[in-house]
């Protein structure tokens, strides 16, 4: 660490106890589930911890089994825990997902986290402590009303603010009014660095037009990231971290296993490029690897390719970078790969 406390990257956001069908299925016919953990803030925190950041966790949880399992298992990837608050009077959020991916019709969430620990954070009483970067994400603004105040606090400009990162992550059904579209703009207008879909920024905005039009819509961060699916990600950013103003790097292609967190690890391999002080070409192509280590494996997170490997990656030249196809267990490849080939 930086110096006492300080750590690299502190997280803020509600996490949850999930659990995921043994077998494909409507949740209506699955009969049993495996155990497992979700939030796209710790999600950010794990990974970054794992590749040997120090970072933060800062949420509430109930006083409950499922908190006591949550707790435990993000602090097991090395994530510091001690900015987490039992609440005794509401219990923690869970829920149930099926196999399917998100955005089709085999995909059923029940979320059960309305009156949940974590929706009762506040600026009064959330310490979140001091980090190089505080990573938000939208999501935790749709929990309440004193979590969207929450937000807004953090996001606010005061002197020696760290550099705060705001991933959209709009999830309309988590809305109770249609104000969070215009909440989520606030938010991003208010943070450092910015993380948005294309498809998001005109489900939420209703912007077309590509990557320009969203930053013609969001001018205010100095680093904005527009994710493209699978052709890649394009970065507007200051002339100091960037040749010119706008950056798009292709991405590798990747033999899916599930798209669950891919967004969160994306942002996670951007900001540890970030704080190596890496170009802004070099994030993206940290994101994109970091993200194809979580789509090549089930579940939410998945461990990063070592730095020397993706050092290796990153440094390919254009045509070798575009050629690059990257399956199930590449992470663990020794070697770099030849031009074209799986590692």
């Amino acid at each position: 660490m930086n110096a006492p406390d300080v750590v690299d990257v502190v997280a803020l956001g509600e996490s949850m106890v999930t659990f995921l069908p043994t077998r494909p299925g409507r949740l209506a016919d699955v009969p049993s589930f495996d155990r497992a953990i979700g939030g796209a803030e710790s999600n950010v925190a794990c990974v970054l911890a794992a590749a040997g950041h120090s970072t933060r966790w800062v949420s509430r949880v109930g006083a409950d089994g499922f908190g006591d399992h949550l707790v435990e298992t993000i602090g097991s990837y090395g994530v510091d825990v001690g900015g987490v608050r039992r609440d005794a009077l509401r219990p923690t959020g869970v829920y149930f997902r099926t196999a399917g991916e998100r955005g089709t019709s085999a995909h059923e969430v029940a979320y059960y986290r309305a009156g949940s620990a974590a929706s009762a954070m506040t600026v009064e009483n959330v310490k979140v402590g001091a980090g190089r970067i505080l990573h938000l994400s939208g999501i935790t603004a749709a929990l309440s009303g004193g979590c969207l105040e929450l937000m807004r606090s953090l996001t606010a400009r005061y002197e020696g603010r760290p550099l705060v990162s705001f991933d959209v992550n709009h999830r309309a059904g988590l809305w109770r009014s249609a104000d969070g579209p215009r909440a989520l703009l606030e938010l991003a207008r208010g943070a450092d660095v910015v993380f948005v879909g294309e498809d998001e920024a005109e489900e939420a905005w209703g912007v077309t037009g590509g990557p320009s039009a969203v930053r013609e819509l969001l001018p205010e961060p100095a680093v904005l990231v527009v994710k493209q699916g699978a052709a890649g990600a394009t970065a507007f950013a200051p002339a100091q971290a960037a040749p010119t103003p706008r950056t798009f790097e292709p991405a590798p292609t990747v033999d899916i296993v599930s798209t669950t967190g891919a967004g969160d690890a994306f942002a996670a391999g951007f900001l540890s490029a970030t704080l190596r002080g890496l170009p802004v070409r070099e994030r993206l192509r940290h994101g994109h690897l970091w993200a194809a280590a979580t789509l090549t494996a089930p579940g939410d997170l998945a461990a990063p390719p070592s730095r020397a490997h993706a050092d290796r990656l990153v440094a390919l030249d254009d045509h070798a970078w575009e050629r690059l196809r990257l399956g199930p267990g590449w992470t663990q490849a020794a070697q770099a790969p030849e031009e074209g080939r799986t590692p």
